[in-house]
C-alpha cells in the first residue's frame, strides 16, 4: 500500500510542481528583450543571413508576418535533438544527447506501461505495446546510465566544465545514475518488465505488490521504485525542470520582437510594472530602483 501511494504521490508532485513553476514563469514581469537574430518566426527574404525587418525603411510601420511553422520546426528540434549544443559543441553533444534521450525514453515507457495495463498483450495492439514497453525501458536504462556517466567524467576531466560545476550539479547527475543502475539491475532478473507493469497495476487498483509477489518484492527492486519517485518529486524544484523554462526562453526572450510602439500593450505593461511595487513583480536586477514613475517618464 505504501509503495502505491508513493508512486502516486511522485506523479502528481511531478506534473503538479512541473505546472506550478510554469504558472510562475508565465507570472514575471517582462524581460530583458535580447533581439537576437535570426529569429525563425519571421518571414522575409533576409532570414538565411540573420536578417530581420528591422533592415527596412519604417519598419514598425509595415505589417509583419508570423512564421508559426518555422517556430515549430526550431523549438522541436532544440527539444528533441538539442540542436544548439550540437552545433556549436558537436563533440559534447553525444553525451548530452544520450541522458536526455534516456529520459524520453522512460517517459514514453511510462506512457506505454499504463496504455498496456489497460489493453493486455492478447491483441495485436497490446503486443505492439508489450513489446515497444521492453525497446523503451532499454533504451531508458542504457541511454541514461551511458549519459550520466559521461556528463560526470566530463565535468571531473575537462576544467572548462570542472571549473564550473556546483556541488548540486554532481548530486544530480549521480541521483539520475542510481535511478537507471538500478532500473538495470531489476532488468537483469526481468527482461520483459514485467515489474513496471505491476507497478501500473498496482497504482490503477487492478493488482496489488502482494498479489504480484506473494513472497515479497526483490530489495533491489522496491530501492529502484523509491529512487525513482524521489527523482520525479525532485526534478521540478531544481534547474533538470528546464524544460519547463523553454517555452518561455524561446517565445518570451529569444524570439521577441514586436517593437515597443506609443500605445502599444508592451508600452503599458513597461508602465504597469514601472508602478508597481510588489517586489515579487518587479525586475530584480541591482540598478533598477522601483519608485512611481509617469508615462513620459517611461517613455524617456
Amino acid at each position: 500500500m505504501f509503495l502505491t501511494i508513493f508512486c502516486w504521490v511522485a506523479l502528481i508532485c511531478f506534473f503538479g510542481a512541473s505546472f506550478y513553476k510554469a504558472y510562475k514563469f508565465a507570472k514575471m514581469p517582462m524581460h530583458g528583450r535580447q533581439d537576437l537574430y535570426p529569429i525563425p518566426l519571421e518571414t522575409n527574404e533576409r532570414m538565411h543571413y540573420g536578417g530581420s525587418y528591422y533592415e527596412d525603411d519604417k519598419w514598425y510601420e509595415k505589417p509583419r508576418h508570423h512564421n508559426l511553422k518555422g517556430e515549430i520546426i526550431d523549438m522541436l528540434a532544440e527539444m528533441l535533438f538539442i540542436k544548439k549544443l550540437f552545433i556549436h559543441q558537436n563533440s559534447l553533444w553525444w553525451i548530452s544527447y544520450a541522458l536526455h534521450l534516456g529520459i524520453y525514453a522512460a517517459l514514453g515507457w511510462t506512457v506505454l506501461l499504463f496504455i498496456g495495463a489497460f489493453v493486455g498483450p492478447a491483441s495485436v495492439f497490446g503486443s505492439i505495446i508489450y513489446l515497444l514497453t521492453i525497446v523503451a525501458g532499454i533504451m531508458a536504462g542504457v541511454l541514461m546510465t551511458v549519459g550520466a556517466i559521461g556528463l560526470i567524467l566530463k565535468r571531473l576531466i575537462k576544467p572548462e566544465f570542472k571549473n564550473y560545476t556546483t556541488p548540486q550539479e554532481y548530486f544530480n547527475l549521480f541521483f539520475l545514475l542510481c535511478v537507471s543502475a538500478s532500473g538495470l539491475l531489476v532488468w537483469l532478473g526481468d527482461k520483459s518488465f514485467e515489474y513496471g507493469r505491476n507497478i501500473t497495476r498496482a497504482m490503477l487498483g487492478i493488482k496489488s505488490f502482494a498479489e504480484s509477489y506473494p513472497e515479497g518484492m526483490p530489495i533491489i527492486l522496491i530501492v529502484h521504485i523509491l529512487l525513482l519517485g524521489a527523482v520525479m518529486i525532485y526534478i521540478p524544484f531544481t534547474k533538470m525542470s528546464h524544460y519547463v523554462g523553454k517555452y518561455f526562453t524561446f517565445h518570451k526572450v529569444i524570439w521577441d520582437n514586436e517593437p515597443n510602439l506609443p500605445g502599444s500593450k508592451i508600452e503599458s505593461e513597461i508602465i504597469k510594472q514601472s508602478k508597481d511595487p510588489k517586489p515579487s513583480n518587479q525586475w530584480s536586477a541591482p540598478h533598477y530602483q522601483p519608485q512611481p514613475a509617469s508615462e513620459e517618464a517611461v517613455q524617456k
